[in-house]
């Protein structure tokens, strides 16, 4: 299995007094412009995931969405998992990818859990890894249970924005 680990883009910043609670956080306009642009570097890349699970936060769903328009995914084959919010341990990512058909699959979430789910299925004890947000991830699974993969790529999003113009 292909996986690919993107971060959400850039959301409201917690500081904002207008800011809402954090599971209800959004991607700014310049968020959102970024996202697009990014996920048209994912296209160019040839990525076509099968399916895509998605952290159930606002900036994370919006992100999926965003990245489901520009692979041509149908908004049917996004699933929400709260194995992708922080405070989960990597383990419940791998059993929930266990029961997702296709060789490729894209998880959209947050830093640092992303980071620890690469660190998690390359067997290291802590993260290699920093995605920036809207930044992309490869692993190539050989085992999801236990997790056994290697990392193939890790983009950011200014690289994906590149490829994609």
């Amino acid at each position: 299995m292909l996986l690919y680990l993107m971060r959400h883009g850039i959301a409201i910043n917690r500081d904002d007094p207008e800011c809402p609670p954090d599971p209800e956080r959004q991607l700014t306009k310049k968020g959102i412009e970024k996202t697009r642009a990014v996920a048209q570097g994912l296209r160019a890349l040839g990525i076509r995931p099968e399916a895509m699970l998605t952290s159930p936060f606002a900036r994370a769903v919006q992100t999926a969405e965003i990245a489901a328009v520009a692979l041509e995914l149908a908004r049917g084959e996004i699933r929400q998992t709260e194995a992708l919010l922080f405070g989960h341990k990597p383990a419940e990512l791998f059993r929930e990818l266990a029961k997702v058909r296709g060789k490729e699959v894209m998880c959209l979430g947050h830093a640092p859990h992303l980071d620890e789910v690469i660190a998690f299925a390359l067997g290291c004890h802590s993260p290699v890894t920093s995605l920036k947000k809207a930044g992309v991830a490869c692993l190539e699974l050989e085992a999801i249970s236990p997790p056994r993969g290697s990392l193939l790529w890790l983009h950011t999003p200014r690289s994906l924005r590149i490829l994609g113009e």
